[in-house]
C-alpha cells in the first residue's frame, strides 16, 4: 500500500561518485503521473488512486470505451494507467487531475521497482532450471538436456504439482526490493537507481518506497 511512480526504463550507465568509485545505475524516466480516478470503499469496495503515464499523442488510437473514461474527469488520454491502494483516509489529500513528480524520492532512500522482465520463449530445464543434464560418457545416448523422472507409476500415479519442467521462460512480473536511489534530476524527470531493474529498455515499471528498508 502506498502511491508510487509510473516509469519507463532507459538503459543502463555508470557514474562516479565522489571518491572516484564507479556506481552501476539504471536510468528511469519517472512521471510525471496524473491522478485520473479515485476509487472509494463505499463504491468500489477499496480505496486506490488509479494514476496515467506518458500522453497519447493522437487521440484517434483510443477505443471510445477508454476515451469515455478520460472525458468523464477532463483528463489526457494516458498509454499506462495502474492503481496505487491508499489508505482511506489518504484518499481525501489527492485530487483528481492532481500530479505525482520524481520528488516524491530524494538520494539515498531505497525503493522497490516492479517490471515485466524479459521473454526468452520457450526453454528446456537446462536453460530455464540449471539443470546438469546427462553425462555425454558412460553409457550416456541421444538423451543428454532432458530433465528425467517426472512421477510415479501406481501411487500417487500422477506428475505433482510445481514440478520444474520445459516450458516459456520470462515474461513474469518481477519485483526487486531494497534497490538504492543514487540521485533525482526533477528538471529532466530522471531516476537513477543502484543496480539493474526488470524488464528490457522502454519497458514501463512501477516504483514505490521500499517496504523492508528505510534511509
Amino acid at each position: 500500500m502506498g502511491i508510487g511512480l509510473i516509469g519507463k526504463k532507459i538503459g543502463m550507465t555508470e557514474i562516479f561518485d565522489e571518491h572516484g568509485g564507479m556506481i552501476p545505475v539504471t536510468v528511469i524516466q519517472a512521471g510525471p503521473c496524473y491522478v485520473v480516478q479515485k476509487k472509494s470503499s463505499q463504491k468500489e469496495g477499496y480505496a486506490a488512486l488509479q494514476c496515467g503515464f506518458e500522453e497519447i499523442r493522437k487521440v484517434q488510437r483510443v477505443n471510445k470505451p477508454l476515451m469515455g473514461h478520460f472525458n468523464k474527469v477532463s483528463a489526457k488520454p494516458a498509454k499506462i494507467l495502474r492503481e496505487f491502494r491508499v489508505a482511506p483516509e489518504d484518499l481525501d489529500a489527492h485530487d483528481v487531475g492532481s500530479t505525482f513528480s520524481v520528488e516524491m524520492f530524494e538520494p539515498g532512500e531505497f525503493v522497490d521497482i516492479t517490471g515485466t522482465s524479459k521473454g526468452k520463449g520457450f526453454a528446456g530445464v537446462i536453460k530455464r532450471h540449471g539443470f546438469h543434464g546427462a553425462p555425454a560418457s558412460r553409457g550416456s545416448h541421444e538423451f543428454f538436456r532432458h530433465g528425467g523422472s517426472i512421477g510415479q507409476n501406481m501411487t500417487p500415479g500422477r506428475t505433482m504439482r510445481g514440478m520444474k519442467m520445459p516450458g516459456h521462460m520470462g515474461a513474469k512480473k518481477v519485483t526487486v526490493q531494497n534497490l538504492k536511489v543514487v540521485d533525482v534530476r526533477s528538471d529532466t524527470n530522471i531516476l537513477l537507481v543502484e543496480g539493474a531493474v526488470p524488464g528490457p529498455t522502454n519497458g514501463f515499471v512501477i516504483i514505490k518506497k521500499a517496504i523492508k528498508k528505510q534511509k
